[in-house]
């Protein structure tokens, strides 16, 4: 019996205009930016209408992309609600594949824009076992003092008070033809602007790595520190971070170089150094593992692994053989593919935009013991 597992961040999957845009200009589109709009009530109607006008395009690729991870269950990033939610299922995704994600769940969460993490399922997996949700949980309310994890290089604007997520940390409890799994959807601290010298990423690590440290202390305190890593358990979601990069060097016109970084600090560091879960995106390729390009134009640029399905020590025991895929389809032409990984775009996908995400959706089939 085997269950099919992904996940994706769709990227602003919202049901709502932002008009912040007028005023600052950090929050404006790019294409607003080469009108000069006079008034407010004119930059509403310009920007409701590029939105409307650019949604539909970004919704098709977006759902392409999730038939293609042929899930039984999709984890998500960057949803607004659940309107939002049952809008996109039911107006694209129903159109790609049709009935089949019927059970939905989000809990608002934490963060400032409103964007959460929500899980859609189907009823039952692709062999018939049914698929039932015991218990679902979120942890946003949890605090740095519940867990003794701050400490002042969190950084001076987050107080023992706050809440460790930065979003939400979702755990359901699954029968899947009555065998035990869980699955915990995150999306963690973004890696910002940087600070008192370090760059963005270095800075908000001691964040992601609390992140990080909650989630591992959800999972031992509901199994046990000595048991919770033989349990049926899977860690999804936008991590925000990576533990290798592959540097592109070069442009379009002379060609490009792919150089792999291994070993290098980060965050999830908290799951994998003692075995307590595994990467199975290591059982590809080094130069085919990424999941994210990064540029700030030819001098910095990168191919990363930011989204992640965390197996359990036994689960990953149990399922030595298992890859996940990687749907790379809906990435925009702008993405550098290492020689050897080119794959054929969906329709209409764009140079930058538009794209089904900026992030590539990963999705594993294991079988449950």
């Amino acid at each position: 019996m085997s269950i099919r597992i992904a996940t994706f961040n769709i990227e602003n999957l919202i049901a709502r205009f932002d008009f912040t845009g007028f005023r600052n200009q950090l929050r404006s589109d790019r294409v607003m930016k080469l009108f000069d709009i006079k008034s407010e009530a004119d930059y509403q109607r310009l920007e409701a209408a590029r939105v409307v006008s650019s949604t539909d395009d970004t919704r098709q690729l977006s759902a392409l992309a999730i038939a293609d991870t042929g899930a039984d269950i999709l984890c998500l990033q960057e949803v607004d609600n659940m309107e939002a939610l049952k809008a996109f299922e039911y107006g694209y995704l129903f159109r790609m594949i049709g009935a089949g994600y019927r059970q939905k769940y989000l809990v608002e969460g934490n963060d400032g824009r409103g964007i959460d993490v929500a899980v859609l399922m189907r009823e039952e997996t692709r062999d018939g076992e049914p698929i039932e949700l015991r218990d679902v949980t979120s942890h946003a309310a949890l605090t740095y003092h519940d867990l003794g994890l701050y400490h002042p290089g969190l950084g001076s604007n987050i107080q023992p008070e706050d809440r460790i997520f930065k979003r939400d940390c979702l755990e359901l409890d699954l029968r899947v033809g009555g065998r035990p799994l869980t699955v915990y959807v995150v999306h963690f601290k973004s890696m910002t602007n940087g600070r008192d010298g370090a760059d963005g990423r270095t800075s908000s690590m001691p964040v992601r790595e609390a992140e990080a440290k909650a989630v591992r202390h959800i999972i031992e305190n509901r199994f046990g520190r000595d048991k919770a890593s033989q349990r049926n358990f899977v860690i999804c979601g936008d991590m925000n971070d990576y533990q290798e990069k592959v540097d592109v060097i070069g442009d379009r016109r002379h060609g490009y170089d792919y150089v792999v970084q291994s070993d290098l600090p980060s965050a999830l560091d908290v799951f994998s150094h003692d075995g307590f879960a595994e990467n199975a995106m290591q059982r590809r390729d080094p130069l085919d593992r990424w999941t994210l390009y990064h540029a700030r134009g030819p001098e910095e640029q990168h191919l990363c692994q930011l989204d992640y399905i965390w197996l359990s020590k036994g689960l990953a025991a149990a399922n030595p053989m298992a890859k996940p895929d990687v749907i790379r389809n809906g990435q925009p032409f702008r993405t550098p593919f290492p020689p050897g990984q080119e794959v054929e775009r969906y329709p209409r996908i764009g140079w930058d935009r538009p794209k089904a995400s900026d992030h590539c959706p990963i999705a594993i089939t294991l079988h449950l013991p």
